[in-house]
């Protein structure tokens, strides 16, 4: 074992340990995208799960598929390395992990008393009916206070996934810091700030 990989390993435990519902910093999530991209080259493509079994590893895809889809302009949240991110995270923060597997399960035991199977065997319109019920807590009904939970926890880490990786990054178009000589206000901004003055 490198200096170097033990390194690796006790920052990303750090970066893991360090994750609140507030989101992972983004330089912090490049290291996490960066590990998932090692282990994945290290195991001949394919990323093996830290925490996941197969089949909650596989829900997590899924999850993951249907919070951010791909869409005319950007590949999907499984794309984007949004599984890998949340198994990295999820294995070096107990908490997390503990969140991700019983919410998994709890998620499953949902799917089954509505749809009469597993969240992974559901049609896809019952996926989607099933994550409606926990998608917001304001309007979830009694008893579905820990799949709510859980899935703000798996919204957040996709979201965090997507938004810090290279599809994500050229969603939303940013292109990274630049220098300019002088700063000039859009016309747009101030024919806007005249509007909302009484000026014109």
């Amino acid at each position: 074992m490198s200096k170097q990989g033990t390194s690796r390993r006790e920052v990303l435990r750090n970066i893991a340990l360090g994750v609140t519902l507030a989101g992972v910093p983004a330089d912090a999530a490049q290291h996490v995208h960066e590990q998932a991209a090692e282990q994945k080259k290290k195991a001949g493509g394919v990323y093996k799960p830290k925490l996941f079994n197969e089949h909650e590893y596989a829900t997590v895809r899924r999850v993951a598929e249907l919070i951010i889809p791909a869409d005319e302009v950007s590949g999907s949240a499984v794309e984007a390395g949004a599984p890998e991110f949340i198994d990295l995270i999820a294995s070096n923060n107990g908490d997390i992990g503990l969140r991700m597997t019983g919410g998994l399960a709890w998620l499953d035991r949902l799917s089954e008393s509505k749809n009469g199977k597993d969240f992974l065997s559901s049609t896809p319109a019952q996926q989607t009916a099933t994550l409606d019920l926990i998608a917001y807590r304001e309007k979830a009904a009694p008893g579905m206070g820990p799949g709510v939970e859980f899935f703000r926890w798996m919204r957040r880490l996709t979201a965090d996934a997507f938004y810090t990786s290279p599809i994500g990054i050229k969603d939303v178009g940013y292109l990274g810091n630049k220098g300019t000589s002088t700063f000039q206000v859009p016309v747009a901004a101030l024919e806007y700030a005249a509007k909302r003055s009484g000026l014109t």
